[in-house]
């Protein structure tokens, strides 16, 4: 079974499977963007952004763990992980302070869905970055500083 469908991947039949069951209406391409927080992303600062997503003072937490890098050397592509050992963590999200829109990235996590997320983000200089975390109706953050060398956001 796994060899079939990795041929059919390798050929790309895959893709026009895909294509034709979103034509067809049996899958909707958009259908992850519903909940996308405009208003969030869109925020130029912290405090707009914090409030946006309904986190107005969240706690500093021991339980909520931000990796990166010390110093990247290309702000284009900054690793960034959050862990969240808070039990009932329904959101993380990733903040950079000195970003020109604060918001990098936002998660939705189902109920039973391990808290720990993986992405790399764009960073114009030397920062803050804050990893927010919703588990039931509080917030929690940690903080890292990541130094960067060469901007990624058009610098």
């Amino acid at each position: 079974m796994n060899k079939q469908r990795r041929n059919v991947l390798k050929t790309g039949t895959g893709a026009a499977v895909l294509g034709a069951l979103a034509a067809a209406g049996l899958i909707a391409p958009g259908i992850a963007l519903a909940d996308w927080n405009k208003a969030a992303f869109e925020a130029k600062s912290m405090a707009d952004t914090l409030k946006a997503l309904g986190a107005t003072q969240p706690a500093d937490s021991k339980d909520v763990q931000l990796t990166g890098p010390d110093i990247a050397e290309n702000g284009a592509v900054v690793p960034v992980g959050v862990t969240s050992a808070i039990a009932g963590t329904t959101m993380i999200a990733i903040l950079i302070d000195k970003n020109p829109n604060a918001l990098a990235g936002s998660f939705k996590l189902p109920e039973g869905t391990e808290a720990n997320v993986q992405t790399r983000v764009k960073m114009g200089q030397t920062s803050n970055v804050y990893a927010l975390v919703k588990a039931g109706d509080k917030f929690y953050m940690a903080t890292k500083e990541i130094k960067v060398t060469l901007g990624g956001c058009g610098g």
